[in-house]
């Protein structure tokens, strides 16, 4: 068994072909690239019992070679992941199921008949790879490059492959991200933990992908910039998740969905005052609202359009043909892993960063909802649009850790609050004016909100 930490990275026909004639790769390349073909078949049962345990079965041939191996549950982030890999060197084609024994089989899995598992889907590429190596610092560092070509076949449906898999042998899991970054800063590259395997299931069973990740936990006693990490690291990771299917698919409601998640990563950075200093976050925050200022107005536009849901596609298409993305998504990557927000910050900032959260949010919350005037806003609805930021980082909140807070009804007022933030953001008229002034009212006679703002 072997840890397996790499990033995988979509690219074009054409970005692969400047990869291979990349300075910086060209620089540290030790071995030449060197070409293989390679045939994979993936199994499983008829019930899917591997895709459900989040284990994958491959045999894969590699010219003269047979390769048994298997994938285990393990952890993605913003497409860095890290798994636990198993191979075994066969003398033919054909499952030795023999190997699969508990010392790497799923424990959830003991009870299955092994003799069920058949071919479900195939991929089919070519991997052209090279060993890149150089010196971080003191450290050796060492990744598998590899640029892979081809298709996944299931049945009578395929998708192409073309990216870059990185994959490192040595050194920090930092320095995949960092060579990640470099390349994408003149090329198209786009982060995607979605593997090869899951694009099978995904082509065999359409409704298999999941679009979001697991929400973290959050607890009261968690110190904020553990918090803070948790859910930047879970918005990331689901934005790029919702652009793969967006991408993929393009279902309406994903890209609204990817935009929501850009728009409470910006509001979640702008909510943390001195414990993430202006001047750490400032790239990031000025790539975020790049993305979300060209990308609101098409989402907004497109409620009433169905011309600009028509054409949208197109459009995310010509984003993700741009470095913009895939830089943004593997700088924020390299930042969180960093926990860059934490350089050089004050006295009182290191103090909010180690702050449990339960007495952190409480403060943040009643801060924010004081601010909004709510009372104001029923008196002038049609300035309610101005207060959007505001709302936006007290929904983030009360989204995703209100389970931290000790208040009453915290479900019904982060509902009430959302309903609110909408109809801010709706043209005016003299029914949404009226809605203004009474959801306004409902927000801020809340028990909740009452208790937040004595």
């Amino acid at each position: 068994m072997q840890k397996e930490t790499e990033i995988k990275l979509r690219a074009s026909r054409e970005t692969l072909a400047a990869l291979r004639e990349h300075p910086l790769l060209k620089k540290r390349n030790k071995s030449g690239w060197q070409r293989h073909e390679l045939f994979n078949q993936y199994y499983d049962t008829p019930e899917r019992h591997l895709a459900r345990a989040k284990v994958a079965l491959r045999l894969r041939r590699d010219g003269e070679q047979f390769i048994q191996t298997l994938k285990s549950r393990g952890q993605s982030v913003a497409g860095l992941s890290e798994r636990n890999e198993w191979d075994w060197y066969l003398d033919k084609a054909k499952l030795d199921l023999k190997k699969l024994a508990d010392d790497c089989w799923p424990a959830s899995l003991a009870d299955l008949d092994k003799k069920t598992l058949k071919p479900i889907f195939t991929t089919d590429f070519v991997r052209e790879k090279a060993e890149i190596a150089w010196g971080r610092g003191k450290a050796r560092v060492v990744i598998e490059a590899a640029l892979d070509l081809g298709k996944v076949v299931a049945g009578k449906h395929t998708e192409d492959i073309c990216e870059l898999e990185l994959e490192l042998r040595q050194g920090e899991p930092q320095a995949l991200l960092e060579l990640a970054a470099e390349l994408a800063a003149d090329l198209p590259l786009m982060p995607c933990d979605i593997s090869k395997a899951e694009r099978g299931y995904r082509l065999h069973d359409p409704d298999s992908y999941s679009l979001s990740l697991p929400s973290p936990s959050i607890e009261p006693s968690l110190p904020l910039d553990d918090a803070f990490a948790a859910l930047a690291w879970y918005l990331l990771g689901n934005s790029q998740r919702l652009a793969e299917q967006y991408r993929y698919n393009g279902h309406w409601s994903l890209l609204g969905d990817w935009l929501q998640q850009l728009i409470e990563l910006r509001a979640l950075l702008g909510s943390l005052g001195q414990a993430a200093p202006r001047a750490s976050s400032r790239a990031l925050r000025e790539q975020l609202d790049a993305l979300i200022q060209d990308w609101r107005p098409i989402i907004d536009a497109g409620q009433e359009d169905e011309g600009v849901r028509q054409s949208a596609p197109e459009a995310f298409t010509h984003e993700l043909a741009q470095p913009r993305w895939g830089l943004f998504s593997l700088q924020t990557s390299l930042w969180l892993l960093q926990r860059g927000w934490m350089t050089n910050r004050n006295n009182r900032g290191e103090r909010q960063g180690t702050a449990e959260l339960g007495n952190w949010l409480p403060r943040l919350l009643a801060d924010e909802a004081q601010a909004l005037q709510l009372p104001r806003y029923e008196r002038q609805p049609e300035d309610l649009a101005e207060q959007r930021p505001r709302m936006e980082r007290l929904l983030v909140w009360l989204h995703l850790a209100r389970t931290a807070l000790d208040l009453p009804e915290t479900d019904r007022m982060y509902g009430e609050l959302a309903k609110l933030y909408a109809l801010a953001q709706r043209p005016l008229s003299d029914e949404c004016l009226g809605a203004r002034v009474e959801q306004a009212h409902t927000v801020w006679t809340l028990k909740p909100w009452k208790l937040l703002t004595k």
